[in-house]
C-alpha cells in the first residue's frame, strides 16, 4: 500500500506533541480518520469557491473575463454554476477549467493523493515542501488532467439502479410505506419482546392496555395515525416518549441509508459532500435527522457541511448574526471532529426578498433582510475559519437578473463590479490560502465542552405534541444560550457529544456543561463519574435529568448513579411563574430544580432558603447543579446578569487563557503560530488582547500582513481582524 509523503513529514512534529497533549489533539484527529480524510489533510485544501450565474446573452468571452477577475481577487474555484437556454452547466465548467479555475466545490480536495510514486513519476524532489509540491507546474498540470477526467462524467448517475431511496418525512408520523420497514428496524434493535416492552414503557400507567406478549402482538400493531397538519411533528396519541423517540431514530437511520446509497463519487479521489441545505438552529431530532450521523458517513467519502445563509437560517435567533455565525460553524466542525468540515453554501451578498422558510411565525411574517458589506462578510468568513471550517462556497459571484433571488446574494455589485465586499472576501481567501497548512494543523483548545445529545433532543421532541410544539426548539435555544455566555466572556469552548465521550475525549474539557439535558442516557453516568473523579467539572442546569433516554423518569434518589456524581437528588421540578424565588439580581422566569443535597455543598441559596447552586467534590473534580434554567434564559441578547452569574459559578478558579474586553475573540492554536479572530459588533474601537497563558515573538494582521501590537488593535465598526501571532 502506498504511503503518503506528507505522513512521513509529519511524524517528527507529532511525536513531541503527544508528550504534552493537554487537549487530546491526537485523539481528536483520529475520531474521523480514514484514507479519504488522510488524503485531504495532507493536501490541505482551502477552497473559497463562488457560484457563477450566466445571464441571457452571456458570451464565452464574458465568462472568461469573470473567471479571470475571480482569480485576481483570490477565488480559484467555482462552488457551482447553473445552466441557461444558451449554456449547459458542463460547458461553463469546461471554460472555467480552461481558465485554471477549478470547476468543483472541493477545489484541490479532488486531487489524486500525493504519493512518493507520483512525485517520482513527475520528477518532483521528495525533499520539496508541501507548498512547493502544490505549486509545481508538473503537479498542477497532472491534477488538471484529473479534473478533466472528473468533468467527463460529471453528474453521471450512480450505476446501481436497484437502489430505491427512502421517502423521508421530517416528523414522527409513520406512513403506510414506513410500517414494515419500521417493524424490521425494531426487531433488529431489540433482542427480545421484553426489551421492547421495557423500552416503550408499556407496563407504566396510561401507556398500553395490554403490553406486547410476543412478536406476533407487535406485528399486529398497525402504528397508523392521521397525517400531520401545520407544524405538528408528533401524533396527538404519541404519549409514550420511548416509542416516539424510536420512530424518529428509525427515520433518521433511513435518511442515513439514503446518504450512504446515493451520495457517492465516480472516482476514488473525488470527494462528495453531505449535510444539507438546513440551518444548524433547526431541531434536527424532531425532524428525524441525525447530522452527526451524516458527518460520520462522510468520513470515508469527503466533507460534511452546513448551509449558513442569512436569509434562510437565522430567524430562530431573531436574525442576530455576529455570534450566531460562529455557533453554527463551530457545531458543524464539532460534529465532524478530525474530518473535513466546511460551509459549502453561504451568503455572498445582501438579501431582503428571497429566502426564509418560515419555520416560525417571525420568519413567515417579517422580512429576513440583511446588510452584507465589507464588515459583515469579514465577520462571516473569519467566524467560519475560527470555528474550524476549511472551505467556503459563496452563493453567489454575481446576481440573477430575473425571478427568485434576482438582484440579491451577490459578491459583485449591481454593475457586476467588485466592491468592498468582494475585495475583502478575496483578501481573506488569499490569507486562508497562504496559511492553509497552519489552519489545517491548528486546533481549538476548549476550556468548556457544551454537551449536545441527539437522544435528549428526541425526548424534547416527543414532548412537542400538538399545542406544545415549541418544546422541540427548547434544547437548541438552551445550547445557544450557554454558547452566547461563553462567547461574550471570551472563554474557548466547543460542542461535545456522547460519541466523543465514549471515544475518551472527556478530559479535553475543564468543564462540561449539560444545557437543558432533560433526558440523560444511563450509560453515560459511568463516563461522567470518571470524568469528575479525574478532575473535570460537570455542570447541570434545569430542567436536567427528568427522564432517561427512553423517556422514563430518571432515578436521582439516594444511591442512584446521578446522586453519586452530584451528591444530591432532584426532589421536584418547579417553575418561576406564580411563585418567583429571588436569587442575586437574576430575573427567573422558567424551570427550577428543587435540589435535595445529600453530600454536596450548597454554594448559593434562594431567598426562601432553598438550594440554588450545589457542588459535590468527588476525588479530583466536582459536579455542580444550577437550579435555574440558566442556559435557556440566555438564548436572546440582553441577559447579562444571568451570563455573568453562570460564568462565575462554572469557572470559579479557572483562569481564562486570553481575553479581549469589549470584543469577541476566538483562537486556533498551531505549532508555528496561533490565530486570533477578533470581532466587533458595535462602533469602531481600539481593543487590547490580554494573554494570560501564551507568549509570542510578534503579531501581524493575517490579511494585510501589517505588524500589529496586541495591546492596541483597531477594529472597524461591525467588522473584524485576523491576527496571526508567531511563536
Amino acid at each position: 500500500m502506498k504511503k503518503l509523503l506528507f505522513i512521513l513529514i509529519l511524524i517528527p512534529i507529532l511525536l513531541p506533541a503527544q508528550k504534552n497533549d493537554e487537549f487530546l489533539h491526537a485523539l481528536y484527529d483520529k475520531l474521523h480518520d480514514s484514507p479519504m480524510q488522510q488524503k485531504i489533510r495532507e493536501i490541505a485544501p482551502m477552497p473559497f469557491g463562488v457560484v457563477f450565474l450566466p445571464w441571457a446573452g452571456c458570451t464565452e468571452q464574458d465568462m472568461r473575463q469573470h473567471f479571470r477577475m475571480m482569480k485576481r481577487l483570490g477565488f480559484h474555484n467555482l462552488k457551482q454554476t447553473m445552466a441557461t437556454p444558451e449554456w449547459s452547466e458542463k460547458e461553463i465548467l469546461r471554460i472555467a477549467l480552461e481558465e485554471d479555475v477549478i470547476p468543483f466545490w472541493y477545489g484541490e480536495g479532488g486531487w489524486e493523493p500525493i504519493t512518493t510514486d507520483l512525485l517520482r513519476k513527475l520528477n518532483i524532489p521528495l525533499s520539496a515542501t508541501k507548498e512547493e509540491i502544490r505549486k509545481n507546474p508538473k503537479m498542477l498540470e497532472y491534477q488538471k488532467n484529473v479534473f478533466q477526467k472528473q468533468l467527463a462524467d460529471w453528474k453521471k448517475p450512480i450505476s446501481d439502479t436497484t437502489l430505491i431511496p427512502y421517502r423521508h418525512e421530517p416528523d414522527a408520523y409513520l406512513r403506510p410505506s414506513d410500517i414494515n420497514l419500521f417493524k424490521q428496524w425494531v426487531k433488529n434493535k431489540y433482542q427480545s419482546i421484553d426489551q421492547l416492552v421495557t423500552a416503550w414503557n408499556q407496563y407504566e400507567v396510561g401507556i398500553k392496555k395490554i403490553p406486547y406478549r410476543s412478536w406476533n402482538d407487535f406485528e399486529n400493531d398497525k402504528f397508523l395515525f392521521s397525517a400531520p397538519s401545520n407544524d405538528e411533528i408528533i401524533p396527538s396519541s404519541g404519549r409514550e416518549y420511548g416509542f416516539v423517540k424510536d420512530v424518529l431514530r428509525f427515520k433518521a437511520d433511513m435518511y442515513l441509508k439514503n446518504v450512504k446509497n446515493f451520495v457517492v463519487s465516480n472516482h476514488p479521489e473525488q470527494p462528495v459532500r453531505a449535510g444539507g441545505e438546513m440551518g444548524l438552529f433547526l431541531p434536527f431530532a424532531s425532524r428525524a435527522i441525525d447530522m452527526e450521523g451524516i458527518a460520520d458517513v462522510m468520513k470515508d467519502r469527503g466533507s460534511f457541511y452546513p448551509s449558513i445563509h442569512l436569509a434562510w437560517h437565522f430567524e430562530e435567533v431573531d436574525y442576530e448574526v455576529t455570534r450566531c455565525v460562529y455557533m453554527q460553524s463551530s457545531l458543524a466542525t464539532d460534529w465532524f471532529k478530525g474530518g473535513w468540515a466546511a460551509v459549502w453554501e453561504s451568503t455572498g451578498g445582501p438579501q431582503q426578498f428571497s429566502g426564509g422558510k418560515g419555520w416560525d411565525r417571525k420568519g413567515a411574517e417579517s422580512t429576513a433582510g440583511f446588510t452584507v458589506d465589507g464588515g459583515t462578510i469579514t465577520q462571516m468568513l473569519l467566524s467560519y475559519l475560527a470555528g474550524g471550517l476549511k472551505g467556503v462556497g459563496l452563493w453567489a459571484w454575481n446576481y440573477r437578473r430575473a425571478g427568485w433571488e434576482s438582484g440579491e446574494y451577490a459578491l459583485l455589485n449591481r454593475q457586476n463590479e467588485p466592491g468592498e465586499r468582494a475585495i475583502r472576501a478575496g483578501q481573506i481567501a488569499q490569507a486562508a490560502e497562504k496559511y492553509r497548512d497552519e489552519l489545517w494543523a491548528a486546533h481549538k483548545e476548549p476550556y468548556v465542552g457544551v454537551f449536545v445529545n441527539w437522544d435528549n433532543e428526541a425526548i424534547w421532541a416527543a414532548c412537542a405534541v400538538p399545542n406544545r410544539t415549541h418544546f422541540k426548539n427548547y434544547p437548541v435555544q438552551a445550547r445557544i444560550g450557554i454558547s452566547r455566555a461563553l462567547i461574550n466572556a471570551n472563554i474557548p469552548w466547543e460542542h461535545v457529544t456522547p460519541s466523543d465521550l465514549k471515544a475518551g475525549l472527556a478530559m479535553r474539557y475543564k468543564v462540561i456543561y449539560l444545557p437543558a439535558q432533560v433526558a440523560i442516557n444511563e450509560d453515560l453516568f459511568p463516563i461522567f463519574e470518571q470524568y469528575v473523579r479525574d478532575g473535570g467539572r460537570l455542570v447541570l442546569d434545569a430542567p436536567g435529568a427528568w427522564w432517561n433516554e427512553q423517556g422514563k423518569v430518571l432515578d436521582t434518589g439516594k444511591g442512584s448513579a446521578f446522586e453519586r456524581i452530584f451528591g444530591a437528588s432532584i426532589a421536584d421540578y418547579q417553575y418561576a411563574n406564580n411563585v418567583k424565588p429571588q436569587l442575586a439580581n437574576l430575573n427567573l422566569t422558567g424551570f427550577l430544580l428543587d435540589i435535595k443535597p445529600t453530600s454536596a455543598d450548597v454554594l448559593q441559596k434562594f431567598n426562601n432558603n432553598a438550594a440554588a447552586v450545589t457542588e459535590h467534590r468527588l476525588d479530583k473534580g466536582s459536579a455542580i447543579i444550577l437550579s435555574p434554567d440558566a442556559s435557556f434564559s440566555m438564548k436572546n441578547k440582553g441577559n447579562e446578569p444571568m451570563e455573568n452569574w453562570v460564568i462565575n459559578v462554572i469557572m470559579q478558579d479557572i483562569r481564562k487563557p486570553y481575553e479581549c474586553k469589549n470584543a469577541i475573540v476566538y483562537r486556533l492554536g498551531s505549532e508555528m503560530a496561533d490565530h486570533y479572530f477578533i470581532l466587533n459588533d458595535g462602533s469602531a474601537k481600539n481593543v487590547s488582547l490580554k494573554l494570560n497563558r501564551y507568549k509570542y515573538r510578534h503579531a501581524i494582521d493575517a490579511v494585510t500582513q501589517q505588524k500589529v501590537s496586541i495591546s492596541s488593535i483597531n477594529i472597524e465598526a461591525n467588522g473584524g481582524r485576523w491576527i496571526r501571532c508567531e511563536k
